[in-house]
This record gives C-alpha cells, sequence and structure tokens, in this order.
C-alpha cells in the first residue's frame, strides 16, 4: 500500500482542518492510500514530520494549511533534500497559492482532485536563502494587510483593502529603492514593491500575466506617485494595471534580481516575516513536484472585465 504523509497544524483556519481529518483518511483509503498524519505542536515540530520521509514507500506529501505554512513545509522539505511530489489542502486564512494553481476549497474535491492528478514540476522563488511558493513583497501592502480592520475585511472582502489603502496614501513614507535585474534597473521612490511566483495576494489578482512554470518571476513596483497610485487601485478592480507600466507601475519579468531599500521596512514572504535586505531573488525553475494542478479558467470573468475596459480612454485606459 502507497504511504502518504499529512502535515498540519490544528490550529490553522480556526481550526478547519479538524473537523476534515475523517473526510480525508476516507478518501484516501478509497483510492488505497495509507494516509500518516503528522500534527504540529510545540511538542512535535514541523522537523519532526519530516524525519522518517527518506524512507522508501512514500508516494506523495499532503500539506494543510494556508501559504504560509505550506511554504515552511516546502522549505523544511529542501532543506532535507526530500523529493516528493506534494498535495496542498486549502485551509489557511489565506490560501491564495491552493487557488492559484486551482485547488477547490471543498476538502473532499481537493482530496480527489490531487489524488486522481499527475506531478506537474512548478517554479519557486529563492530569496537569501530561503524559498517561497507565492509572493515576497513589502510596503504599503503590508502595512494594508495588518492596518486595515477585520471587520472591513470580512463585509467588503478585497475593496476594503483598496478603500482603507486610499484613505492612508497621504501619509505612508516613500520608500526610495535600488533594483537590478538581467535587462533591468530602477532607482528611485516606490510605494510597494510585489515579486510574484504566484498570482493574487489577499485574494487579489494582482500578477494576472504570471506562470507557474516559465523559470520568471513578475516584478511589480508601485511607484511613489500620489494622484497615479490612488487611481491605479482602481485599476486592480479590472485587471489593467499591467497594461501601462510607464504611468506609475514597473512591471517586468526576470529571473535574477536584487533590491535594496534605504527604509527599515520589513518584507513578507506568503504572508510571514521575510528577510532583511538586500534582497537577492531567484526563480528555481521547476524546483517542485505539484499535484492537483488544474489550470484556472476564467474565461467569463475575462470576457467581462474586456468589456469595461473597451468602455475606458485608448491612451491611458485608466478607470477615474
Amino acid at each position: 500500500m502507497k504511504k502518504v504523509k499529512l502535515i498540519y497544524n490544528p490550529f490553522s483556519g480556526n481550526n478547519k482542518i479538524i473537523n476534515e481529518i475523517d473526510t480525508i483518511i476516507s478518501i484516501y483509503q478509497k483510492y488505497g492510500y495509507q494516509l500518516i498524519p503528522f500534527r504540529i505542536s510545540y511538542e512535535a515540530s514541523l522537523e519532526d514530520a519530516f524525519l522518517d520521509l527518506d524512507d522508501e514507500g512514500w508516494d506523495h506529501l499532503l500539506l494543510a494549511g494556508g501559504d504560509g505554512s505550506v511554504s515552511d513545509s516546502i522549505n523544511m522539505m529542501k532543506q532535507k533534500k526530500i523529493d516528493l511530489p506534494v498535495g496542498i489542502l486549502p485551509i489557511g486564512t489565506a490560501n491564495d497559492f491552493a487557488k492559484c494553481i486551482g485547488i477547490p476549497s471543498n476538502i473532499k474535491e481537493a482530496c480527489e482532485q490531487i489524488i486522481t492528478s499527475k506531478p506537474k514540476k512548478i517554479d519557486l522563488g529563492y530569496v537569501n536563502g530561503k524559498f517561497f511558493i507565492n509572493v515576497l513583497s513589502f510596503g504599503l501592502f503590508i502595512e494594508l494587510s495588518q492596518n486595515t480592520p477585520t471587520n472591513l475585511k470580512n463585509t467588503m472582502g478585497k475593496l476594503a483593502y483598496y478603500i482603507n489603502g486610499i484613505k492612508e496614501l497621504p501619509k505612508f513614507k516613500k520608500l526610495k529603492i535600488y533594483v537590478e535585474g538581467k535587462g533591468h534597473f530602477y532607482i528611485g521612490d516606490a510605494f510597494l514593491v510585489f515579486i510574484f511566483n504566484g498570482k493574487t495576494a489577499g485574494n487579489i489578482n494582482i500578477a494576472y500575466k504570471a506562470e507557474l512554470d516559465d523559470g520568471m518571476l513578475d516584478v511589480i513596483i508601485v511607484k511613489a506617485d500620489l494622484v497615479y497610485t490612488a487611481k491605479s487601485f482602481l485599476n486592480f478592480l479590472i485587471r489593467n494595471h499591467l497594461e501601462y507600466s510607464d504611468e506609475g507601475i514597473n512591471y517586468f519579468k526576470t529571473n535574477n534580481i536584487r533590491i535594496d531599500c534605504a527604509e527599515d521596512v520589513r518584507t513578507d514572504i506568503d504572508g510571514e516575516k521575510g528577510p532583511e535586505f538586500p534582497l537577492n531573488i531567484t526563480c528555481k525553475k521547476h524546483s517542485l513536484d505539484i499535484l492537483g494542478y488544474k489550470k484556472v479558467e476564467q474565461k467569463q470573468l475575462d470576457k467581462f472585465l474586456e468589456n469595461i475596459r473597451s468602455t475606458l480612454p485608448k491612451k491611458q485606459n485608466n478607470l477615474y
């Protein structure tokens, strides 16, 4: 019987995993797998979960959690030089990466999709000795995620970030940054910076041109132009902000980039605290075998957004 290790934190995502354990086990047994759960706790660390994974007989890893806990598990896997396919069950507060690879939020459907799939090789980001699955960021976005009131997030969703962000802009300090990559160079002020391997942050589809298997990271620098940045928040809603990168947003793809910042600000990797500057970032092409991958089809949404864009001024295509 093929073995699968399930690694989970019982407190992740408001204890959601607790009510799903039996469902997960029953589905895996139905398909002839022996599911071996490992519960992370104060007494049993994440490192302990990987102690026996160098033995033969393991089919894949099943990681239950949000972006941060999944990222931590993959870093531990890489550190231990364990080469197994990975399935992700989205039970965290933020599940941006699971959405990016097309994993359903319903756990039963997610398990079925993982079990019946073939591994797909995808890229990972790598910064100062640490891997990231979805996004590295710093600047205004970090402030928004920390300062937007919970009740506003719950009632208005991603719009809350835009509304709260526009309110915070006048008092947000500009970041003096230095960016150097292959064929790309930028010295100047910025409000926020994203380096995406995935597509979304906070369930907002920011890097909508990103691909998980192209060996490239998508860099988005929102320049410190107060008037344009307030307008560009609205362009984020219709996924139009990458089309005019000379008007306040610097967007490009690269597989190698160095970033430094004059200000003392913290960075964020997959929702967790990131490294200090300077940042040396590379794309590790096809370095992870992922299970359950399904290209997200958004044809209906894309058609709707295109209809909106077609009504905007042709030169700038901004939403005022």
